[in-house]
């Protein structure tokens, strides 16, 4: 996966479990299966029923804990949280799970999403005497909690996440209690399940099956759960809405063995490229897809193309995270470390290279290039979604138009940019209905805002910047 790359990045994943001894240790492996949506640092935070602990760092799951560390880190229950930061958004400080301790408890936060008026919450709180210790938006649903006086927990959660507006997942835990909540338009996947006696709650559903557990449901959207001691309550803080699930956690986010709202991911990238050989075939002798999301999909083009499929790139995984270097010059380099093509597979033949999107136009141009110097004679660019022309506001690293090529380039112009023989995308209609949703309502169930400009939800003012994530 290139996101580090291409400057495409989902912007974080939780784990949760409940009531389990060895909490903490299946939270380590819970986010070493979530690694894939956040790299920049990692958190746990357990609760023993009397005191909560919380370990953090800037790094990868294996960086950040050590075998000595984790060894004593116990307690009945865990929240833990990988993180991908953007500009100004990054810090040891903005690493979650986030632990507040107050004279009436403490309270821990994890959060997977971004809050659209996070900025005009701030402002309000801070005028009310908040002092905010992080730039993460998810700092104001403590401050919102907290303000919530004499009412019970549970209640002044509710209140708080009616006042919070965008994409959230969020994972809250005191010491005798866990609190799962969706957004109320489920832009975020987050499922629960059982691991014996023991809840678990995760991101994604591949995370289970790391850690032996049964998935059960996926948390409807506008819904709390309550896990404690007693057991596991459902309430409601929202109405029943329309979902919106953010359609790039099928077409590149999640990983392959997850489902997302009963689809499978594998299976959705197969059609999306099954429907991307209907829509853009192309005379060709080998497809080849881009490591590692765009493989499913290049299988699935090459199967109605009756073309073979080849391994015509190969990804190195042992380059480390070159992509913290700040330079564009420094990042295409990455490129060349990250991928390289095979020269026995592309030499002398008519190559159709299958990728999941195309942002900034310089990974597709670079890889263009070195299929031919390895010797491809034709070079045919499928992409198996539609362009990527406005910017994402609820948890994705796309804030303005200016990083999209898509914004304001033709098809025909971004394929001489990246040097390709012919260039086509996926189109609105045919991605809905590869992955299943092709009889609903307007956008069937999914966020298409990065591609059709139509928001599901307000956009304030203030959040139309660069602006600070999870």
């Amino acid at each position: 996966m290139l996101a580090e790359i291409r400057g495409l990045n989902e912007e974080c994943g939780i784990f949760g479990v409940w009531g389990h001894p060895d909490a903490a240790q299946i939270t380590y492996y819970g986010l070493h299966s979530l690694q894939h949506r956040g790299q920049e640092g990692a958190g746990i935070v357990t609760t023993n029923g009397e005191v909560m602990r919380g370990v953090k760092g800037l790094g990868l799951v294996t960086e950040v804990f050590k075998q000595e560390e984790m060894k004593d880190f116990y307690g009945k229950a865990a929240i833990g949280h990988v993180r991908y930061a953007t500009a100004g958004g990054g810090g040891y400080e903005n690493v979650q799970p986030l632990l507040f301790n107050s004279q009436s408890g403490s309270l821990a936060l994890a959060h997977n999403g971004n809050l659209v008026n996070a900025t005009a919450l701030k402002h309000q709180l801070e005028g009310q005497g908040s002092i905010f210790q992080t730039t993460s938006d998810t700092e104001v649903l403590a401050h919102l909690i907290k303000r919530g006086g004499n009412l019970p927990l549970n209640e002044r959660v509710k209140n708080a996440l009616s006042m919070v507006k965008g994409a959230f997942a969020f994972l809250i835990m005191t010491e005798n209690e866990m609190m799962i909540a969706l957004d109320p338009l489920g832009m975020r996947p987050l499922s629960l399940g059982r691991l014996g006696d023991a809840f678990v709650v995760a991101s994604e559903t591949c995370a289970f099956d790391v850690v032996g557990a049964k998935f059960e449901r996926e948390v409807e959207p506008g819904e709390l759960i309550i896990i404690s001691d007693e057991g596991i309550r459902t309430e409601r803080y929202a109405g029943v809405q329309a979902r919106a699930i953010c359609s790039m956690e099928y077409v590149y986010f999640a990983r392959p063995d997850s489902n997302v709202d009963k689809i499978n991911v594998h299976s959705a990238r197969k059609n999306l490229g099954r429907w991307l050989a209907l829509e853009a075939p192309s005379e060709a002798d080998v497809v080849i897809g881009v490591p590692d999301s765009s493989i499913s999909a290049a299988i699935g083009y090459a199967e109605a193309m009756s073309i073979p499929y080849e391994i015509g790139l190969i990804k190195n995984r042992y380059v480390g995270r070159t992509f913290i270097q700040p330079s564009q010059s420094l990042r295409e380099q990455g490129v060349k470390m990250k991928l390289s093509p095979v020269r026995a597979i592309v030499e002398g033949k008519r190559v159709v290279m299958v990728d999941d999107s195309i942002v900034r136009g310089t990974t597709s141009r670079r890889i263009v290039n070195m299929l031919r110097d390895a010797g491809a004679s034709e070079v045919h660019v499928r992409i198996s979604s539609p362009p990527i022309k406005n910017p994402c506001y609820y948890g994705i690293d796309t804030s303005t138009s200016e990083e999209l090529i898509a914004s304001d380039k033709t098809v025909e112009e971004i394929r001489e940019i990246i040097g390709a023989d012919s260039l086509s995308f996926l189109s609105n209609e045919g991605m809905l209905s590869a992955i299943g949703r092709p009889d609903s309502d307007e956008n069937k169930g999914q966020c298409m805002a990065c591609f059709t400009g139509k928001y599901p939800t307000e956009i304030y003012p203030d959040t139309v910047h660069p602006y600070l994530k999870c």
